[in-house]
């Protein structure tokens, strides 16, 4: 990573959003150094989203598939390509009797072509790496970078993501899983001609693991670099971006103070 590129980042949120939460960064090696390795769950099920908070927190964080108490995050992170059994009935109605369904669709067969046009991909190590951007050293090479932001905060990054693009849709928001709209998607779209960013955690079974007002936007760390650049020349320097500032700048100091009471 080029600390220039990090450090000038740091400088430029500051300038414009604040205090605000600064983003975490993910990239994927076999030997994951002197980074934290979450162990494996004691819980049947546990929602990769909240194995984030603490390198959201700023403790980088290392998981294998072991450390993956979810079928969905095990795909969806790349370590599997199997689905969890009777995906069909379990994202839809269920199996009267035997499983409870989610109700995420309306019918099995909607599920199963779902999921037979998901993206999908091979993690390249063994463990994925999660770190906070402060936290990046010279050595790492991210592949995405992932914001846990209010609305405010979001509209900043959307509009900033759509600034050198014709293409409306330079951030799009498919259905998936919390997980899979901060790791799959942006990580697929890496390769793309002309990556996209991903608004993401409309997942109503990840949200109990993040903020009543949080939302995710995940970009490829090559798009997010040209980001970084067209800041200082963007709507960030205007009037009219000010004004929401000032906003970011309240509801951060509201925050500070409902976590000291």
């Amino acid at each position: 990573m080029d600390m220039i590129v990090q450090e000038r980042f740091i400088k430029l949120w500051a300038q414009y959003f604040g205090k605000t939460e600064l983003p975490i960064v993910f990239s994927y090696a076999d030997n994951p150094g002197g980074v934290e390795r979450v162990r494996p769950p004691k819980v049947e099920h546990k929602c990769v989203i909240a194995e984030l908070a603490k390198a959201r927190r700023g403790t980088p964080i290392a998981l294998d598939v072991t450390a993956i108490g979810c079928f969905g995050g095990k795909r969806y992170l790349g370590f599997t390509e199997e689905f969890r059994p009777n995906i069909d009935f379990f994202l839809s109605y269920g199996i009267p009797g035997e499983m409870e369904g989610e109700r995420y669709k309306k019918t099995p067969e909607i599920v199963r072509e779902v999921m037979r046009i998901a993206p999908r991909f091979a993690a390249p190590g063994r463990f994925i790496v999660f770190k906070r951007w402060d936290k990046i050293e010279k050595s790492d090479n991210p592949d995405v970078v992932i914001f846990f932001a209010r609305p405010d905060v979001l509209s900043g990054l959307f509009t900033l993501a759509n600034y050198d693009q014709v293409d409306p849709n330079a951030v799009f928001s498919p259905f998936a899983a919390g997980c899979a709209t901060i790791v799959t998607y942006p990580y697929i779209e890496k390769d793309a001609e002309y990556p996209r960013a991903v608004l993401g955690m409309f997942d109503v079974s990840a949200r109990p693991c993040v903020q009543e007002d949080c939302l995710t936007f995940a970009v490829p760390m090559n798009r997010f670099a040209k980001m970084i650049q067209n800041m200082e020349e963007s709507f960030l320097t205007t009037g009219s971006w000010k004004k929401i500032k000032k906003r970011i700048v309240a509801a951060v100091k509201r925050t500070t103070l409902d976590e000291k009471v």
